[in-house]
């Protein structure tokens, strides 16, 4: 295992997320906070509990999920192939690394940078919740994990659906992030914690697995 090259990749990522505050965390704190605000004063003050937790907080875990999807995705992504389109990414391929630690200098800056978003979006939304409010590349973030992510169970429990949709419902694997994200808060849960952790397992496995196989062939990397 090369560390000194997976700790030059992370390190490098780490660094342009410094360099993009604004970007990387400021703009998703603030874009969160507006879902709280409008689905909490819209929603908000016609629910009054769901499996009694307050409706305020329950959307809590789902929005940021929604959001920790969004840009770890966006962010990891932007590092691998920016460079495909400037060229640069030549150097990574030629390095003496194999593809599997690129693949988890990425993923590694993407988990720390996705942390410390999540901790700045919780700080942001215990401010929010107890106040009651007041009383191509981005295509995959924009559109489909935004409707994995509203279909799985943010604003509403899976188990409130019909039994058919519920079926279907489980197919989505953010359904299980959510769940056991909500149990961690609440200690409730739409699926048993051991299956969601699974779940959750699995879908790592499988992305990290796709990453490796994009560096270990050049699939779109190479010109």
């Amino acid at each position: 295992m090369n560390l000194r090259g997976v700790w030059a990749i992370y390190a490098f990522e780490m660094d342009r997320t410094r360099r993009t505050l604004m970007q990387s965390i400021a703009a998703p704190v603030i874009s969160t906070a507006l879902y709280f605000v409008v689905f909490g004063a819209a929603i908000g003050t016609r629910i009054a509990q769901i499996e009694g937790v307050s409706y305020g907080a329950f959307i809590v875990p789902g929005l940021v999920m929604l959001t920790l999807l969004t840009q770890s995705i966006s962010n990891a992504s932007f590092g691998i192939y920016f460079p495909r389109f400037t060229g640069t990414i030549y150097e990574y391929l030629s390095a003496p690394v194999s593809s599997f630690e690129i693949a988890l200098g990425f993923v590694g800056a993407a988990a720390t940078k996705s942390v410390i978003l999540g901790l700045t979006i919780l700080a942001t939304a215990w401010f929010f919740v107890p106040l009651r409010i007041a009383h191509p590349l981005w295509m995959l973030g924009f559109l489909v994990l935004t409707a994995l992510t509203f279909l799985g169970g943010s604003f509403y429990s899976v188990n409130m659906l019909p039994p058919a949709w519920r079926t279907i419902a489980l197919l989505n694997p953010v359904v299980y992030l959510i769940s056991g994200f909500r149990w961690s808060f609440y200690e409730i849960a739409d699926v048993r914690v051991g299956v969601s952790l699974a779940m959750t397992g699995l879908f790592l496995l499988l992305c990290l697995g796709v990453v490796w196989w994009i560096f270990r062939t050049g699939y779109r990397l190479k010109a």
